[in-house]
């Protein structure tokens, strides 16, 4: 059994990061983790329901980092296209 915290532990469970502090890839690992549990089967549909919203915030969050990327290269791109001429 793992030894890493889960959401179905109950009213014990250790507290969850909120997604909006985590990087990336931390996000993505726990996403991971999540997917994972989902695909396992949760004892219970609240269970089942707390992982998928925690899925959720993780995938927004995830999503949050790959559009500020893109922007990112979008205007170094811009610059370098500037700079060029």
């Amino acid at each position: 059994m793992s030894n890493e915290p889960s959401a179905s532990a109950g009213t014990s469970a250790p507290t969850v990061a909120d997604p909006a502090t985590l990087s990336f890839e931390q996000a993505r690992d726990e996403l991971v983790r999540v997917v994972a549990e989902l695909e396992q089967g949760a004892p219970t549909l609240e269970q089942s329901l707390t992982l998928w919203e925690r899925g959720e915030a993780l995938a927004a969050r995830c999503e949050e980092w790959l559009v500020g990327a893109k922007r990112r290269l979008d205007a170094a791109r811009s610059n370098a296209e500037e700079g060029g001429r």
